[in-house]
């Protein structure tokens, strides 16, 4: 992306602390957009995130929200249009990850991952429409196991993420009229706190079956969302981009 295409753009980050979120955060505003970061707890690395972005020239605020609670998802999202009066770029990356086979998962663990993966990424993106002019850009944070669960354990996480693509493609048919594209980039296994270790068996299996036989950078999941977020994706919507190293070739 051209240096600056974002320039007078706002965009919100949700799970902007840590990983991907971050990672958006930081490219966003490198392409000129002002950046509110939500965070649910970690007020000091959201903090220091916000930092990096004002260094970048651009405007920064952090805001805290609980996405697995629609109280505080739209409270927040309030907030964030009434410091920087729109939003023009929403990012859906907040999200948890909760294993359990089937029979072994806690109910409140199940409830607790619907949530926030797909209740509090809807609450996110219904509210932030009444406060997005035409021609913004809804883009939502899925998973590879949305589309191949690979292993036991994944049955709520995977359904959730296929969710999000569901809802994307509904979305891009009712936005259009607006000229908002909705997308979802489709990370493959990632440097992040939250992904699995490479050192585990399950890590050392997903890396003999990876093509480049290595995880993604959130630098790299981050640069397309950015490219999404800009002039030049004013046609892609309705999609789901895969940044998974040939994880599905």
């Amino acid at each position: 992306m051209t240096e600056q295409q974002l320039r007078g753009k706002v965009a919100l980050v949700t799970g902007a602390s840590r990983g991907l979120g971050a990672a958006a955060a930081r490219h966003l505003a490198a392409a000129g957009a002002d950046v509110a970061l939500a965070y649910v707890q970690s007020a000091d690395k959201a903090k220091a995130v916000a930092e990096e972005v004002r260094a970048l020239g651009v405007e920064a605020e952090v805001f805290q929200a609980d996405q697995g609670d629609v109280a505080q998802v739209n409270a927040m999202v309030d907030a964030v249009a009434e410091r920087f009066g729109h939003i023009d770029v929403l990012v859906n990356s907040a999200g948890t990850l909760i294993g359990g086979t089937t029979g072994t998962i806690a109910q409140a663990d199940r409830e607790r991952i619907w949530a926030v993966n797909v209740l509090g990424l809807v609450a996110a993106t219904e509210r932030v429409l009444a406060h997005m002019p035409d021609g913004g850009r809804v883009i939502s944070l899925g998973s590879i196991a949305g589309e191949r669960a690979y292993t036991a354990g994944l049955a709520d996480y995977s359904a959730t993420k296929a969710a999000v693509s569901g809802y994307t493609r509904s979305w891009a048919h009712e936005l259009a009229p607006r000229r908002i594209t909705v997308n979802t980039v489709v990370s493959g296994f990632a440097e992040t706190d939250m992904g699995i270790p490479h050192d585990s068996p399950l890590g050392q299996r997903v890396l003999a079956d990876l093509p480049f036989g290595r995880y993604a950078t959130a630098d790299e999941v981050a640069a397309l969302i950015t490219f999404l977020a800009g002039p030049a994706a004013s046609y892609i919507t309705g999609s789901d981009l895969r940044v998974d190293g040939g994880w599905n070739a």
